[in-house]
């Protein structure tokens, strides 16, 4: 119990995070209709053991069909790891944001541990001006990063950083061993803790039919 309370927690503060981006508009809503998933990790924290270096706790949540066109799904716990994050973080919780732009960057990350820049092409995301025409299609780029340090969104490289299933966190939340790719593809049911996350997403954007 104690477990499953942390994880409802962590999607509370992942809609949080989706919720000050909409009134921000940090993350353009533009970018967002054309993502087939949305990542989100709140509140990364620097680490300093060794070499400098992140670590985060998150959420994944992808559109419903075969062609991830249909409305946002049931949430998948993930996790962030990066050697070395640069100045970026500082002493200074971040939080994260990243926007699965194709199908193919889905499948990447769906099928295991996911390395930005080596496994997905990553870019930092464009924001204002440069987003309103921006075209995935037309793009080689897998996911668009995203974050937010001390209420300032901006564009941010992540290249480098790896990101994979949070197992424990995902059969902590369901009840059951259950991987991520059997949650989004599988048509979990979207639990009650998880519908203010897919209500800001809903807010956000719609079906892309």
């Amino acid at each position: 119990m104690f477990a499953q309370k942390k994880e409802e927690e962590r999607l509370s503060n992942s809609a949080t995070v989706l919720r000050e981006i909409l009134v921000d508009q940090g993350l353009p809503t533009s970018i967002v209709d054309q993502a087939d998933c949305i990542v989100v990790f709140p509140s990364v924290k620097k680490v300093a053991i060794g070499i400098g270096g992140s670590y985060g706790r998150g959420v994944l949540v992808c559109r419903n069909g075969a062609k991830m066109d249909g409305d946002w799904g049931a949430p998948a716990m993930y996790r962030l790891d990066q050697a070395s994050i640069g100045v970026q973080l500082g002493s200074t919780a971040t939080d994260f944001v990243l926007v699965v732009m194709n199908h193919t960057g889905a499948e990447q990350i769906l099928n295991g541990k996911t390395k930005l820049g080596a496994n997905a092409a990553a870019a930092a995301g464009p924001t204002g001006a440069q987003a309103v025409g921006y075209n995935a299609a037309s793009m080689k780029v897998d996911v668009l990063t995203y974050s937010r340090t001390k209420g300032l969104f901006a564009g941010v490289s992540l290249e480098g950083a790896s990101m994979d299933s949070d197992d424990d966190a995902n059969k902590a939340l369901y009840g059951k061993a259950i991987s991520a790719k059997d949650i989004v593809e599988g048509g979990q049911a979207v639990l009650p803790s998880a519908k203010s996350l897919i209500d800001e997403l809903d807010k956000i954007s719609g079906n892309r039919k």
